[in-house]
């Protein structure tokens, strides 16, 4: 792999190891703001499905781990592709990945999961491996197209 390749896939990396901890870190928090129990003759009794008020974080947060690491799996598959098309089109999705993450990440903000600094934060990181992405698609394009 060339060092710009390199540089890319550190950056795919690293912001999934920002969507791993985040993941966690929103489950452990919903799941700390209320009780996962019930108090059934005078026992508790711990409920076995996820409970309603997580169901909501939980299926976003989903979405955004499938997504955001995503992103790095199909760039390292890019990277190996056997043909310019095979590469153009790992790229694509690893592009198609980003912004479905940036998605994401504007919905647990506007729902209030994460805060300011937070949203700001990762919105960044992602935005910027979109147009990492998208440069690189383009000049694929070019390439593609010029024979």
């Amino acid at each position: 792999m060339s060092s710009i390749a390199d540089a890319i896939q550190d950056k795919c990396l690293a912001f999934g190891d920002r969507i791993i901890k985040l993941n966690d870190y929103l489950l452990k928090e919903a799941a700390n703001a209320k009780p996962t129990y019930k108090i059934v003759k005078g026992k508790r009794v711990y409920d076995k499905s996820v409970p309603v008020y997580l169901q909501s974080i939980s299926a976003l947060c989903n979405q955004l781990l499938r997504s955001g690491t995503s992103i790095g799996a199909n760039n390292a598959e890019a990277t190996n592709a056997v043909s310019k098309t095979d590469y153009r089109a790992k790229s694509f999705i690893a592009l198609k990945e980003a912004r479905e993450s940036l998605y994401w990440i504007d919905l647990l903000h506007r729902n209030n999961y994460i805060d300011d600094k937070q949203y700001n934060s990762i919105y960044a990181d992602c935005e910027e491996l979109v147009k990492i992405l998208v440069t690189r698609c383009k000049r694929i394009n070019e390439e593609i197209e010029k024979k």
